[in-house]
């Protein structure tokens, strides 16, 4: 896979060490000559331009690339290059970083943005998880299709808890992405076994009932 990052910060260069230890090809873009330190992503293809402007994202064979990620602390940045890589490269896949939580109302279709990812939320989100075991918490939301990533952590009471996952009948619109486990992520079969203490990650459609989804995992009261 061919991605594109739009800035070359702390964050644009965690995710480009990241794909390219799973064996992806990454473009780093910033038009900060102080943020081009090579040595620290050796493997990376990097340009000194200004990823909001054509010539440089065509410098970039932006159009090759399966996924481009704005990943600069500028919301305006990451909007303009987000619509820029659908509109005019017809990239498949567009990520944004948000940084301000008021801007994230932006952050949809209309500007080319499929997944926007808020720090903010997410550090709210882990917040949440870590004082309420047993509360269901909105990670982040896939903005074109509308759904959601959820987190829960199966309590010890739970009715869920104990029972094979063939069993369980999920509420339409609901299904069970991952399981972690004593830090390790499991992938989920018919034949595994619900446990306290699980981290149940699940993808909820649009019209998905998490009032259900609540009672099936988490004991009234």
């Amino acid at each position: 896979m061919r991605v594109v990052i739009a800035g070359a910060g702390s964050v644009g260069r965690s995710i480009a060490r990241e794909l390219l230890s799973h064996e992806h090809e990454v473009t780093l873009i910033d038009k900060n000559a102080s943020a081009m330190r090579v040595s620290q992503v050796p493997e990376a293809e990097w340009v000194l331009a200004d990823a909001c402007e054509l010539p440089a994202l065509e410098a970039s064979e932006m159009e090759q690339a399966d996924v481009v990620v704005g990943a600069t602390g500028d919301d305006k940045v990451n909007l303009v290059f987000s619509l820029l890589g659908k509109t005019e490269f017809g990239v498949p896949r567009t990520v944004a970083r948000v940084n301000n939580p008021k801007n994230e109302w932006m952050f949809d279709q209309s500007w080319g943005v499929d997944v926007a990812v808020s720090t903010p939320r997410i550090m709210t989100a882990m917040v949440e998880e870590a004082v309420a075991v047993g509360d269901l918490v909105r990670i982040f939301s896939f903005r074109q299709s509308h759904a959601d990533l959820l987190e829960l952590t199966l309590p010890a009471d739970s009715r869920a808890a104990g029972t094979r996952l063939g069993r369980v009948v999920w509420p339409s619109d609901v299904t069970l992405a991952t399981i972690v486990r004593d830090g390790r992520p499991l992938v989920p079969s018919p034949d595994d076994t619900l446990e306290a203490g699980d981290e149940l990650l699940l993808v909820a459609g649009a019209d998905a009932d998490t009032d259900a989804l609540q009672e099936l995992l988490v004991p009234k009261g």
